[in-house]
C-alpha cells in the first residue's frame, strides 16, 4: 500500500495517523468488536475518515462502494460503470490530469497506477494517495479490500467483506462436479488471441474450479497463434471480448479451421462478462459463480468432449 501526504499541518497529521491505527486494526476488527478500548481506538480512527474521495480505476471504485465508503466518492474515472450510480467523470486513470483531478477538492484518491508521475504531484498538493496495484491473486484482492477498509475508516466492513468472499468461493468451488482430468481451456481476451496461463489472476480463478489452460511458459499473457489453439483443442473457448469486439461463439465457428474444435462441435464457447473477468475486486465472486454454472451445466461423464478420430 503506498498511503502518502504531503504536508505536515494538523489536519492532515491526524488524518495520517488514524489511517495507520486503522491498518494495525485490520488483523482484529472483528475480535476487537466488544474490547471498550478497541472501541475508542476505532472512534479515533472515524475521525479521520475521508470526506472527499476519487476513485481512478474501475476496480478501486467497486472495492470503495463495496466497503461502504461509497456515500464519500465524489468522483471516478470514465471506465468506472459499477456501481450504476457512481459519479462518472471524464477523469482518466491511463492519462490522469491532476488539475482536474484537484478540482474536485479531494482529501484521498486512490488508483492503481503512478502514471505521470501523479502521487508526487498529489502530495505537494496535501492529497491522500492510496496506491493498489493490479492484483496478481485472489490473496492480493482480499489485502487490497482491507486497505481500503483502513484508508477510508471502514475496517470492520471490509473485513466482513473478505469474510464473505472466502466464504462464497469456497461454497463455488465446492459446488463444481470434479473431475479425474482437468477441463482445458482457451481465455480470449480479443480477437487477435492474447490469452492467459494458469499463472495470472483469472487462471488462479479457473484453476480452483478445475481448469487448466491451454497456454503455458514464462509469458502469463502470451498471443497464440491459430495453429497452436487448434492443436491444443481446448474443451472450452471463454470469451473475454464479447463486448468490446462482439465475438461470438457463431463467429468463432466460421473462423477457418475452428468448425473442427471440439468447444464448437460440442457447443462449448461461451461468453464471459469481460468486466467481472478484468476487475479483480469484489466482484470476482460474480465471476467464478458465472464459470461455476458454465461447468456445472456438464456431467461429470462429459468431463472430456468427443473428438474427432486422428485420420
Amino acid at each position: 500500500m503506498h498511503l502518502s501526504r504531503a504536508r505536515t499541518t494538523p489536519r492532515a497529521r491526524s488524518r495520517f495517523a488514524a489511517v495507520l491505527t486503522a491498518v494495525a486494526l485490520i488483523a482484529s476488527a472483528c475480535s476487537g468488536a466488544d474490547d471498550p478500548e478497541a472501541d475508542q481506538t476505532g472512534g479515533a480512527a472515524a475521525s479521520g475518515e475521508p470526506q472527499a474521495i476519487i476513485s481512478l480505476s474501475p476496480t478501486t471504485t467497486e472495492m470503495l462502494y463495496a466497503v461502504g465508503a461509497g456515500d464519500r466518492v465524489v468522483a471516478v474515472d470514465e471506465r468506472s460503470n459499477y456501481p450504476a450510480d457512481a459519479p462518472v467523470t471524464d477523469l482518466s486513470g491511463y492519462t490522469p490530469n491532476l488539475e482536474a483531478i484537484l478540482g474536485y477538492q479531494p482529501d484521498l484518491v486512490v488508483a492503481t497506477d503512478d502514471t505521470g508521475d501523479i502521487v508526487s504531484g498529489l502530495e505537494r498538493s496535501g492529497v491522500e494517495v492510496l496506491l493498489l496495484p493490479a492484483a496478481r491473486t485472489l490473496d492480493d484482492t482480499y489485502t487490497q479490500i482491507e486497505q481500503v477498509g483502513a484508508a477510508t475508516g471502514t475496517v470492520g466492513e471490509a473485513a466482513e467483506l473478505v469474510s464473505r468472499m472466502r466464504g462464497e468461493i469456497d461454497e463455488i468451488v465446492a459446488s463444481v462436479p470434479r473431475r479425474e482430468t482437468p477441463l482445458t481451456y482457451f481465455h480470449e481476451l480479443d480477437d487477435t488471441y492474447y490469452t492467459v496461463t494458469d499463472d495470472t489472476y483469472i487462471g488462479e480463478v479457473y484453476s480452483l474450479l478445475g481448469l487448466t489452460s491451454i497456454a503455458t511458459g514464462e509469458d502469463a499473457y502470451p498471443q497464440l497463434s491459430e495453429e497452436l489453439i487448434l492443436e491444443a483443442d481446448p474443451d472450452l473457448v471463454m470469451l473475454a471480448d464479447g463486448q468490446c469486439c462482439g465475438i461470438t461463439p457463431e463467429v468463432v465457428a466460421e473462423r477457418p479451421g475452428w468448425g473442427e474444435l471440439a468447444a464448437v462441435r460440442q457447443d462449448r464457447v461461451f461468453v464471459v462478462d469481460e468486466d467481472l473477468a478484468s476487475r479483480w475486486g469484489p466482484r470476482v465472486v460474480d465471476f467464478m459463480r458465472e464459470v461455476a454454472g458454465i461447468i456445472s451445466t456438464l456431467t461429470v461423464n462429459e468431463s472430456q468432449p468427443e473428438r474427432e478420430p486422428a485420420s
